[in-house]
């Protein structure tokens, strides 16, 4: 699982609503773009400066501000200045560790979730932290990293697509709709990976496949943290009684709750099954236990009654009526012989080899 370790005790003490970048480097880099639009006219840029988002504010059209990096703590607070943003919201902004929340503020309305991605190179699951501010023509988007997955709703905007008529609260819920439809796609993946453990276990368990369980399951505790809130910031933003989203928008908003449902349920199922993984990785280590001390006990078992006869005529008695006999070596070794065969023939006539 590819997240973040930041250290919130940094925090402790200060004022609320110090803006503080966590473990993010201040010196990271920062993409700004801005995307402006109604249904006959489409503008798209990226900026170097935050003050070339500062005349988009007063605009009747729909812009799109996306804000990619999280390390430099000075675009934030005048991107907050610019646009009335209260210091707690700039603050759970840079809060990367912060749970799926909303919170209406009247003039905007801010919500964070999580973005998932599978990284194939390293098969494992990339969780980014994403904030959203809804306002009245504009939208305003923080991603910890550069690099997302709203690719298709860009490609959307540019070709004058149904977005193009509504206003932001119908951006947001494209937004939110891509995030949540990505989680399918990492739900496959982590599927496909509880899948291959699974039959690993019940094939060939080894120490490494015990490891893999145990970063599993810390992969899957993380996941339902990120996942499960997510369903009550859907309904709640579906619910809002907030002019900043429309009714017409609320329909699609009830679509996505509906998917975020279907992954939680996923989710759930990955889960009951990697913590059913120990209880297949111990049993197949008791049965492997089991079929070792099965061959060892009856490897004993064979010679237990050959040591018995080579115990008795390797006796030093001088007076042995079998030692001065012709015969008496070869016979000794057909009796061991034929006492080895009818106990395999037993053995196997008990199913026990």
């Amino acid at each position: 699982m590819s997240r973040h370790k930041h250290k919130l005790s940094k925090k402790a003490g200060q004022p609320p609503g110090t803006l503080h970048a966590g473990g993010i480097p201040s010196t990271e880099e920062v993409r700004i773009t801005v995307m402006d639009y109604d249904a006959a006219h489409f503008t798209e840029k990226t900026v170097s400066q935050i003050t070339e988002c500062f005349p988009f504010r007063d605009t009747e059209t729909v812009t799109w501000i996306n804000v990619d990096g999280l390390g430099n703590t000075r675009i934030i607070e005048e991107l907050g200045q610019c646009f009335t943003i209260h210091p707690l919201i700039l603050e759970d902004i840079l809060n990367t560790d912060q749970r799926p929340k909303m919170e209406d503020l009247e003039s905007y309305i801010y919500l964070n979730m999580k973005m998932l991605s599978f990284l194939d190179r390293d098969k494992e699951v990339k969780v980014e932290h994403v904030s959203m501010l809804i306002g009245h023509t504009f939208l305003i988007s923080f991603q910890e990293d550069i690099g997302d997955i709203f690719d298709p709703v860009r490609e959307r905007i540019r070709k004058e697509g149904r977005i193009r008529k509504f206003g932001p609260d119908y951006l947001a819920y494209a937004l939110i709709d891509s995030i949540v439809d990505n989680y399918f796609v990492v739900m496959e993946k982590l599927e496909e990976r509880v899948e291959e453990l699974e039959e690993e276990l019940v094939l060939h368990p080894t120490q490494a496949s015990l490891a893999r369980i145990s970063r599993l399951k810390k992969d899957m505790i993380f996941l339902r943290k990120s996942v499960w809130p997510l369903r009550e910031v859907i309904s709640t933003l579906e619910h809002s009684e907030s002019p900043l989203i429309k009714e017409t928008t609320a329909i699609y908003l009830r679509d996505v709750y509906d998917h975020t449902i279907q992954v939680i349920d996923t989710l759930e199922t990955l889960r009951d099954m990697v913590s059913g993984m120990l209880d297949i990785y111990l049993s197949g280590l008791s049965y492997r236990m089991n079929e070792i001390m099965k061959v060892l006990t009856l490897i004993a078992t064979i010679f237990i009654p050959l040591t018995f006869v080579a115990g008795v005529y390797g006796m030093n008695f001088r007076y042995m009526p079998e030692l001065a006999w012709e015969y008496g070596y070869y016979t000794v070794w057909t009796v061991m012989i034929g006492m080895v065969v009818l106990m395999l023939i037993y053995f196997r006539k008990k199913e026990w080899i």
